[in-house]
């Protein structure tokens, strides 16, 4: 069997581009945030989205972010939303203009309120599409997300995106899944049936954040975590060809967004990501060029590898990993600190690391 190594479409790049970006202070990617309405009440939210903030981001601001973007060599746009993407009245525009622009965007959605026109125009403009996707059980479904009748209309969403075309290599499709106490059972069979249909699995774990640090019942030990993980890898290897390590933060994936994106969210402030919810400049009131360069936040976590601190520093593969930042700053207040919630830190067997020169799946 001949072994691929996976990169998850829309999230990665090749070692010689986040090389190329380093060296000219630019980004690859750009992570934005529309509005924090939504129409779910996940349990384990990192934003605690619900209703629109004061002062929130106009079409024109959204737009004026992503040229930006552009010009500081972005090739990537992801669309998060903040609260629900598809709420957003501009989202039409704003896809329009990015395709317009002939980058790449994925929109990470919890599909409930696609049509099949929708659905069509997200594959007619070459968006990937990550839904979210946390059980096969109603009731758990609709319980992580907070709201009745969620799972029918997620599922429906879904068939949408398949009937539209849904997956190719110009328009991905994926599902979300955050790993928690309740669906812990059901993960292996979630990425089987993913795997199969070439969908691509986005399982995470949870960041304590947001409405999550309310919701205790969600936890999953690490060392859990780490048998989960390592089930995955195998069938990955053994019945897909795929081959990669298990180490948080997301199955089959290594984070290094931190050497070339940042988040915009919904009023405009820069964050490095979801996860440190540290706002570095905002965007109305300087040049998005000017906050990366100036930042001390920014400046560090680009330099990484040489910044961070305890056990992650001296770890063998810290050559090619960081760990999760969002964790170390939700449960330590320190950005820098070693990744509470890795495994690899600890005594016992330790995993290779992937492979630093992965290739695209699809490109």
């Amino acid at each position: 069997m001949t072994l691929n190594y996976e990169v998850i479409h829309g999230l990665d790049f090749t070692t010689e581009e986040i090389t190329g970006c380093l060296k000219r202070e630019g980004l690859l990617s750009l992570e934005l945030e529309f509005s924090k309405v939504c129409n779910l009440r996940c349990v384990y939210c990192y934003a605690s989205a619900g209703e629109a903030l004061s002062n929130e981001l106009t079409i024109p601001d959204i737009k004026n972010v992503i040229d930006q973007a552009a010009e500081l060599g972005a090739k990537k746009i992801i669309l998060l939303g903040g609260g629900e993407p598809l709420m957003y009245e501009g989202l039409r525009s704003v896809v329009e203009h990015i395709y317009n622009k002939r980058l790449k965007q994925n929109i990470f959605t919890n599909g409930m309120l696609l049509t099949r026109g929708l659905a069509e125009f997200l594959f007619n403009h070459e968006v990937s599409v990550i839904v979210k996707h946390n059980s096969n059980t109603p009731e758990i479904q609709d319980k992580l997300v907070g709201v009745k009748g969620s799972y029918d209309k997620i599922k429906q969403g879904f068939e949408y995106l398949i009937e539209a075309g849904y997956p190719n290599c110009k328009g991905q499709l994926g599902i979300q899944t955050v790993i928690c106490r309740q669906n812990l059972k059901e993960i292996p069979d979630m990425w089987i049936w993913a795997r199969e249909r070439g969908i691509i699995p986005y399982f995470e774990i949870i960041t304590n954040q947001g409405r999550a640090k309310e919701h205790n019942e969600l936890h999953v030990s690490n060392k859990e975590i780490r048998k989960i993980f390592e089930e995955l890898e195998s069938i990955d290897e053994t019945r897909f060809g795929h081959k990669w390590s298990p180490h948080p933060t997301i199955a089959s994936f290594t984070c290094k967004r931190h050497l070339y994106s940042c988040l915009v969210n919904s009023q405009g402030n820069i964050q490095p990501c979801t996860g440190i919810d540290m706002p570095v400049g905002n965007i109305r009131q300087e040049k998005l060029k000017d906050i990366l360069k100036k930042s001390p936040v920014i400046q560090k976590l680009r330099n990484i590898y040489n910044n961070i601190q305890g056990e992650c520093k001296t770890c063998e593969f810290a050559f090619d990993c960081y760990g999760c930042r969002g964790n170390a700053y939700q449960m330590t207040g320190n950005y820098l600190a070693s990744d509470p919630a890795c495994w690899l830190n600890k005594k016992g067997k330790k995993a290779s690391p992937i492979h630093a020169n992965t290739p695209h799946i699809c490109q």
